[in-house]
């Protein structure tokens, strides 16, 4: 498995201390945006630049995320704009030989949260999240949106999208819906079981058509992890993990460190080794530890540097358990 950080797209001290931990692949932070003027950083020159500029450091970039897609998720006037971005990214994605993209299905809203400062393990902070307090939360400005379109949005989506990215060598990798719980705002989320993401790739069968396995989202889907790794990983369906814990239900949780959640992740990576998957896997989601707090929730460092380590142990582990 490739170990990775999520890391800023220029240099920075998360460079510095990703090479003193001996991490060599990078997952450049967060999705494509559009800029308000100039070259389109999902361009081939753009990305030929950025990648050069992390190989320049000793990096590998194995998975980007996607251009913008709301209006390709809803439907909605701008769609074909976004189809062709995300034409131009695939494109360039097989030029350079970076091999994952992912991407989700949630419109608007992405990875909510109620709290980004609920006090975990010895005072860290920890981000939560309570559907109650969303209770009463005003529909975003696109109003109601239900499954059925979602659905339609996506399958049309596949269709079209598939076959440019068996042609450019590229993998699709689908996120959950995080929280895995509908609606919110009024939008729905049709990614919140393992069902539906094994119904996912198996509406358009390509090697092409994958998933990012995000622990913690499966964990708060009420499914078995273990299990679900083998279910899709049995498909060949996982091209990129998120491995990270949490403690509740879709309804209320909160998220852990690596090593005090409830899930076995030493049964984890050895689950991951059985189904032979050995792409990109990265820690996601660490609390804030002292010093830290406001930076990019679920995104500072001491916490990820943490689980780097643990994860590096218990793949040891596994390693020489199954050598």
């Amino acid at each position: 498995m490739k170990l990775a950080l999520h890391m800023n797209w220029q240099p920075d001290r998360r460079w510095r201390l990703a090479r003193q931990l001996g991490v060599r692949y990078a997952i450049p932070t967060g999705w494509m945006t559009r800029p308000a003027s100039g070259p389109m950083p999902w361009s081939y020159e753009r990305l030929r630049e950025g990648q050069q500029r992390f190989a320049d450091a000793g990096f590998e970039l194995p998975v980007i995320g996607s251009p913008p897609l709301n209006a390709v998720r809803l439907g909605t006037d701008g769609a074909e704009r976004e189809f062709d971005d995300l034409a131009e990214q695939l494109d360039a994605m097989g030029r350079l030989g970076i091999p994952v993209l992912c991407y989700n299905w949630m419109p608007l809203l992405h990875a909510v949260r109620t709290s980004a400062r609920t006090p975990g393990r010895g005072g860290a902070l920890v981000t939560s999240y309570d559907h109650a307090l969303m209770a009463d939360a005003p529909w975003t400005e696109t109003g109601q949106v239900g499954d059925d379109l979602l659905w339609d949005t996506f399958r049309r989506f596949l269709e079209r999208v598939v076959p440019l990215a068996e042609s450019a060598g590229v993998t699709l990798a689908l996120h959950p819906d995080d929280p895995p719980i509908s609606p919110i705002r009024g939008l729905a989320r049709i990614f919140r079981s393992v069902d539906a993401l094994e119904a996912a790739v198996a509406s358009v069968p390509s090697p092409a058509n994958a998933l990012t396995f995000c622990q913690g989202t499966i964990a708060t889907m009420g499914g078995d992890v273990i299990q679900a790794i083998h279910r899709l990983g049995a498909r060949g369906a996982i091209a990129f993990v998120h491995f990270r814990d949490v403690r509740g239900t879709a309804e209320r949780f909160v998220e852990t460190f690596h090593d005090e959640g409830p899930t076995d992740m030493y049964a984890a990576l050895e689950a991951y080794r059985a189904v032979g998957f050995d792409g990109p896997l990265r820690p996601d989601h660490a609390p804030a530890m002292d010093g830290e707090g406001d930076g990019e929730a679920m995104y500072e460092d001491l916490g990820r540097l943490y689980a780097v380590g643990y994860i590096r142990g218990l793949l040891e582990g596994v390693d020489r358990e199954r050598a």
